[in-house]
């Protein structure tokens, strides 16, 4: 299946101060794939090492960061001749390997002509607890679960793909309804990989919640297996918590959703761990729409959105017959999964910077704002039911006056002279 990252990671193969690059992104959202694909098409070699294998060579960096004594084995492992310039070394877990991170920064130093990639499902765990992290030597990026746009490419329907790359919404309205019938269903299957593929070539509901349910048991099995037992237990209540957490009307994470008299210092450092390991986001609240947003942001008030919204509905036990009820799935758990779809769509660029807003004595509440890496703050509302009405959203830009302001929802696109109605399946339009 197609992933758009593949981009970024051709610029990167091609630039002049490439780094070793560090690849993050949570368990099963396609990043072994991703990446082999990549070394297949892009590379003459691929010189693929997964730590998590029970012969792979996990001491391999204790003895020394030799660049020479490591791709000599790694030629022995891999049974291949490594050559700098056209093979891509992928170490994959890395973080199972002792000083696997650290020796990143010697290749940069002392081997910068490796082609190298370190990636792991949690090696942002490792990365902020663990081993001693190369500041400045490594470049970094990061993969998370399939975008709409791509659901679209996996469904076949590249005509509709190609309108989304020329920003043509008006001819977009004449596939609404084929659209907003792929937006229900991606809002139940999510964009897990394996759950996507399965769903293209089967068209099976109970095969999808059966595979969302294995990842979602998987990530149970990782918190177990990893996680400091002294936090394991309050990771777990933090991630039962986020149904619900995200079904209330104001979407502020509330430490007593999770239980009653719960405070910050008792789960600060489970919400730490979830966000590490990229299977839950901070969105922070900025009290000041104004440039840079990070100077106004507030830490203790936050929302905490899931990986991925299939992955939401399936721990919400969201039942299938919800897709045939028209538009009921959109403004379900009180327009929970909408929001949560419409910011995974937006943590795909990542030179975005993702925030809401909080004004007249925490009364409004904005969805989103977000500042691009042109330094534009565009005020974002989400409306997933019928009615347009947002008093927010209008008081919002009265009274700031954007230059740019953006409602997504299920009506057509509209640009009026304060603000532009982005239909909710062509939110790729932002970016």
């Amino acid at each position: 299946m197609y992933r758009t990252k593949i981009n970024d990671l051709k610029q990167w193969k091609l630039s002049k101060k490439r780094k070793p690059l560090i690849f993050l992104g949570a368990r099963q959202v396609g990043k072994t794939y991703l990446l082999q694909e990549f070394g297949r098409t892009e590379y003459k070699q691929l010189a693929y090492i997964n730590f998590e294998h029970p012969d792979a060579p996990k001491n391999l960096f204790e003895m020394d960061f030799d660049a020479d004594r490591i791709v000599t084995i790694l030629n022995a492992y891999c049974n291949i001749k490594i050559t700098a310039e056209d093979t891509l070394i992928v170490f994959d877990e890395v973080q199972v390997a002792p000083k696997g991170v650290t020796a990143l920064k010697y290749f940069y130093e002392e081997a910068p002509e490796y082609h190298i990639i370190a990636a792991g499902s949690l090696l942002g765990v490792n990365i902020h607890h663990g081993e001693s992290f190369p500041v400045g030597k490594v470049d970094f990026m990061k993969l998370f679960p399939m975008s709409f746009y791509e659901f679209l490419l996996a469904m076949d329907e590249t005509g509709i793909v190609e309108l989304l790359d020329n920003n043509d919404l008006e001819s977009l309205t004449f596939f609404k309804q084929k659209l907003i019938n792929y937006l229900r269903y991606y809002l139940f299957i999510g964009g897990m990989p394996e759950a996507v593929d399965d769903f293209s070539g089967n068209r099976d509901w109970q095969s999808v919640r059966h595979i969302q349910n294995q990842i979602i048991a998987a990530y149970r099995n990782d918190f177990s297996k990893y996680a400091p037992m002294e936090i394991l237990p309050r990771i777990n209540m933090v991630w039962d918590s986020i149904p619900a957490q995200l079904s209330k009307e104001n979407k502020k994470f509330v430490y007593g959703v999770i239980r009653k008299g719960a405070r910050a210092k008792d789960f600060e450092l489970a919400i730490q761990w979830l966000s590490d390991a990229g299977l839950l986001h901070k969105v922070y609240n900025t009290s000041k729409p104004a440039l840079p947003l990070v100077a106004y942001q507030e830490l203790s008030a936050f929302k905490l959105f899931h990986n991925d919204v299939g992955l939401l509905g399936a721990m919400s036990r969201l039942n299938v017959r919800t897709i045939v009820e028209g538009d009921a799935i959109f403004s379900e758990f009180k327009g929970a999964l909408a929001e949560q779809y419409v910011f995974q769509q937006l943590i795909q660029n990542e030179s975005l910077a993702i925030y809401y807003h909080t004004f007249g004595n925490s009364k409004y509440e904005l969805d989103f704002l977000i500042q691009t890496e042109n330094d534009e703050i565009i005020p974002i509302e989400v409306k997933a039911g019928e009615s347009l009405k947002s008093n927010s959203f209008q008081l919002f830009c009265k009274k700031n006056n954007p230059a740019k302001a953006v409602r997504t929802s299920l009506s057509d696109y509209k640009k009026e002279d304060w603000m532009t109605n982005i239909p909710l399946y062509a939110i790729h339009a932002i970016k």
